[in-house]
């Protein structure tokens, strides 16, 4: 739930920076209408945006998050959660990680019409109703492409131990610079003694 002057969550928290101004929105026909006289900077265009969706539904959002992956070596199977359908199915099932195992997130996207500047993945963790754990991750700037784009974080280690042990509610966010939230869910991750008790 965005407001004014930051992202707000359920929690009543802001994540803002007073100091940081965003720059001013510029279209994409606009984009390409600059300078389109000189072929230098056209051809430097194209390299920068690649090829650019031949039409797009006018009532498709800018930015679409297509699923979300727990990268894992050691998992027995692929953990990959699609989050194009109903998403709200997702705070109901489980994903299992094993204690102590190293796994990385991978976030799979699409921009569509507009450049988009400053996006970010957001998850706060909570453990039997209270907040344990707030990470976010700065995703970058992207324009709009036929293919998706691709987003992982750095590798992180999953909690070990009798007292990790157990399930987790995940809420999860997917933000950028103007304050947009393009998808926001809720998820279930249990961490385990091995990948199945």
């Amino acid at each position: 739930m965005a407001d004014k002057d930051g992202v707000k969550h359920e929690d009543g928290e802001d994540e803002v920076d007073v100091n940081y101004k965003t720059p001013g929105k510029i279209s994409m026909d606009q984009i390409q209408e600059l300078d389109k006289d000189d072929e230098s900077l056209v051809k430097y265009k194209q390299t920068l945006l690649g090829s650019l969706p031949a039409k797009v539904d006018p009532n498709a959002p800018n930015v679409q998050v297509t699923r979300l992956t727990l990268m894992c070596d050691e998992a027995p199977g692929p953990i990959t959660m699609d989050l194009t359908g109903n998403i709200s199915n997702l705070k109901d099932k489980c994903f299992v990680l094993k204690e102590g195992v190293c796994y990385r997130v991978k976030i799979c996207f699409k921009v569509n019409k507009e450049i988009v500047s400053g996006l970010k993945y957001v998850h706060h963790t909570y453990k039997t109703g209270i907040r344990v754990d707030k990470e976010i991750h700065m995703v970058g700037s992207y324009g709009p492409r036929e293919t998706e784009y691709e987003f992982m974080t750095p590798v992180e280690e999953a909690p070990k131990g009798m007292l990790a042990r157990g399930t987790y509610t995940i809420k999860s966010y997917f933000t950028d610079d103007d304050k947009s939230d393009h998808l926001s869910w809720e998820w279930k991750l249990t961490i385990k003694k091995e990948w199945k008790d």
